[in-house]
């Protein structure tokens, strides 16, 4: 089974403007990404999908390859879907890794693959891990069922702790594994209801009957949205385990 990896990025962050290309411990922010999911050992070919030549010719530098993509999409989902269009070769799997998570596991990423390929009924997998203070919106909250089917996303804390307190929430981690038809289908469709109340484009996925799985993985990653988060990364890169294989 064939294994695409793709990795959204633009310049047009509002919270963080240019975050692709911030330096950390030498490189841009968007080429850990990109080199660390090169760590993987199940993906067979890794692309920066981006509609900025500025992001191209900079991750060129550092032997990235990249493609051009319209600057039109809505999301990064939308961005990948135009990627895969573009590809000649046929693939089982296409991993969407978020370009703003400079220390993301190799080995969460190789889990959910592996994870896929014997859920290979499910249309995405959505990985999640345990957080204890789910109050920061910028944290997207998931809720699944005991088959571990997802129910819902959402940037509010749920479930909500009515009569007693959790010990745990699952939050949402940047890395998804979708079958090519299902990311076709996602991208064909109109943003939804859901979807445009709380900006999480996977409520998409969810409202047009997808069907969606998760796996809890152990460890720690975040995105880096906002400047609290890009300090934090440049002091956790040079002390991270991965970054001695390919700084």
């Amino acid at each position: 089974m064939k294994v695409l990896g793709l990795i959204p990025s633009r310049m047009g962050s509002k919270r963080l403007p240019a975050k692709a290309l911030l330096p950390i411990s030498g490189l841009p922010l968007v080429v850990h990404t990109y080199r660390r999911a090169n760590l993987s050992k199940l993906i067979d070919k890794i692309l920066i999908c981006t509609d900025s030549k500025k992001i191209i010719s900079e991750t060129k530098k550092y032997k990235c390859k990249s493609i051009l993509t319209s600057p039109y999409h809505l999301n990064g989902t939308e961005r990948i879907a135009e990627a895969f269009l573009k590809q000649s070769n046929k693939y089982d799997f296409v991993i969407d890794i978020q370009g703003d998570e400079p220390l993301i596991s190799p080995y969460h990423i190789d889990e959910i693959i592996k994870f896929h390929k014997k859920n290979n009924d499910v249309d995405i997998i959505l990985p999640t891990l345990k957080i204890k203070y789910p109050d920061n919106p910028n944290l997207i909250k998931v809720v699944a069922n005991k088959k571990n089917e997802v129910m819902y996303l959402s940037r509010s804390k749920i479930p909500f702790e009515a009569k007693s307190k959790s010990n745990f929430f699952l939050k949402h981690l940047s890395i998804i594994s979708f079958k090519p038809e299902a990311l076709l289908k996602f991208a064909k469709a109109k943003p939804t209801p859901l979807e445009k109340l709380e900006d999480i484009e996977l409520l998409r996925g969810l409202e047009i009957g997808l069907k969606i799985k998760t796996i809890n993985l152990k460890g720690d990653s975040f995105s880096v949205d906002v400047a609290e988060d890009y300090k934090r990364a440049k002091s956790q890169m040079n002390k991270d385990r991965f970054f001695k294989f390919y700084k």
